[in-house]
């Protein structure tokens, strides 16, 4: 079994996930049509996390982490894709894309959302807002309805349209069957489609301070400043459940498949999500300054809520000494690696 992976010993823990992934999709779709409703919390949690662990699969995914061969990399992430709705972007778009980040050391986003915001009519831009200040997550909409909508703008490709055209076809008939066999069902899929994405877009907000650049077509980013490897580590943060001191509570990091232990993932990006805690370990000492716990950032990701939709940059992280030393940190909007083409 350990053959077809990457790493020698990714053989039960790959296969587990995977199987958790591809099973606890249909476990919650079962779950949310039944009466009693502890059935449908244990349906909402398990797509919930059916989603987010193939949305995370699908990182590992672009950076072959998990198998040898590049082409059972690609056949799967094409699959997770189809599990949590990113579909309609082009795996190899999402992996080239995210692939830049790690390169030029930089958020080479897709959609400009801020620009659109301040050129968009007041009463459009007011009612984002508005969304986002009541946790509406409105700006990730607007940004997989870009992913959708780009291959109908001037100079896309007729099999381009025809592709996003017939995916919508498949995917809308799938919710219209689901909302006529059960309202209720549909309505708690629908929430369990918001909670993945506002824990996505949590986990992606206060991972770096890097310069942010919407770039449709190869353009590099200015060479406006050093991009070493120091600049990545120094701008790139660990977000984790637990204390600093410990980094304790393991099966919480697993919420998001040690995506949190993110110096580490950029120290070796193709290093395998279950090796990823050990590794940040051996990297950092206890009172790392890069580390920032979730506790301490749930209070950031509140306060700066709106603030960060039309802010200039991420902001900053202050010593850790100072209490509260990330409630300048605003955070990223609009960088989920899901709607990079």
């Amino acid at each position: 079994m350990s053959s077809i992976y990457r790493d020698p010993q990714g053989g039960w823990p790959n296969t587990l996930a995977l199987s958790v992934t591809l099973l606890l999709y249909p476990l919650g779709l079962l779950c949310v049509f039944q009466a009693h409703w502890l059935l449908n919390a244990l349906g909402v949690f398990s797509l919930v996390l059916s989603l987010t662990w193939s949305a995370y699969f699908i990182h590992e995914f672009a950076h072959h982490a998990i198998f040898k061969s590049p082409q059972t990399n690609a056949r799967f992430g094409v699959l997770m894709t189809w599990i949590n709705g990113s579909c309609f972007a082009r795996f190899e778009d999402m992996r080239h894309k995210h692939m830049r980040h790690h390169v030029e050391r930089a958020d080479v986003v897709t959609f400009d959302v801020k620009g659109f915001l301040l050129a968009a009519p007041a009463w459009f831009r007011s009612s984002v807002l508005a969304l986002e200040w009541a946790y509406f997550p409105a700006i990730e909409f607007l940004m997989r309805a870009f992913v959708i909508l780009l291959p109908f703008r001037k100079g896309g490709s007729t099999a381009s349209r025809m592709r996003i055209l017939a995916i919508a076809a498949v995917r809308i008939s799938a919710m219209a069957c689901l909302a006529w066999a059960s309202p209720k069902a549909w309505a708690l899929y629908a929430l369990s489609v918001l909670l993945f994405i506002t824990l996505l877009r949590f986990a992606d907000c206060f991972q770096h301070t890097y310069d942010a650049y919407p770039l449709l077509d190869n353009t590099p980013v200015p060479n406006d400043k050093v991009r070493d490897r120091a600049y990545e580590q120094a701008n790139t943060y660990t977000d984790v459940v637990g204390v600093s001191s410990t980094l304790s509570n393991g099966i919480l990091n697993m919420l998001w498949l040690n995506f949190g232990f993110h110096n580490a993932h950029h120290e070796r990006p193709t290093l395998p999500w279950f090796r990823l805690p050990a590794y940040h370990r051996e990297l950092f000492p206890v009172d790392c300054a890069q580390v920032l716990t979730v506790s301490t950032l749930l209070r950031s990701f509140h306060i700066n809520r709106v603030k960060r939709i039309l802010a200039d940059d991420y902001g900053t992280v202050s010593d850790l000494s100072v209490p509260g030393r990330a409630d300048r940190f605003l955070g990223a909007v609009g960088v989920s690696f899901l709607t990079a083409v």
